[in-house]
């Protein structure tokens, strides 16, 4: 019974209070429909972002097959080094091996790569 009660003694609003609530409504609706928009916005960036190509293709030596040493055998290659070339130091990542050295009192860097047997850089440091 007391919950018919409390529906009845519920008055309508004053006329200045009834457009404070409606204005409150319509801007609930707009806000609400800002942010359902800003947030398919969103989900279409990630989606857009996923799936694109952005038409940069793999570097030439990543697309390359892996090099793969033969069991039991060790490889066997020679590095046509420049005449006079005096090695400073070699790395090795992969199948590429980097040679900085001199020759001529000029620095150079060479990469050698292993799969193919030749040096396919040669870089000639300078001083500015």
């Amino acid at each position: 019974m007391t919950h018919l009660d409390d529906e009845q003694d519920e008055k309508p609003l004053d006329p200045a209070m009834e457009n404070v609530r409606r204005k409150m409504i319509k801007l609930q609706m707009v806000s609400g429909g800002i942010m359902a928009v800003m947030f398919l916005a969103v989900l279409v960036a990630i989606g857009y972002k996923l799936t694109r190509d952005d038409g940069r293709s793999a570097p030439a030596a990543t697309v390359a097959q892996p090099f793969a040493v033969p069991s039991g055998q060790p490889l066997s290659l020679t590095a046509d080094l420049p005449a006079g070339f005096r090695v400073l130091s070699t790395s090795l990542s992969g199948s590429q091996m980097l040679i900085l050295g001199e020759a001529e009192g000029v620095k150079k860097t060479l990469v050698f790569d292993l799969s193919l047997g030749r040096i396919i850089a040669d870089v000639t440091l300078s001083e500015k």
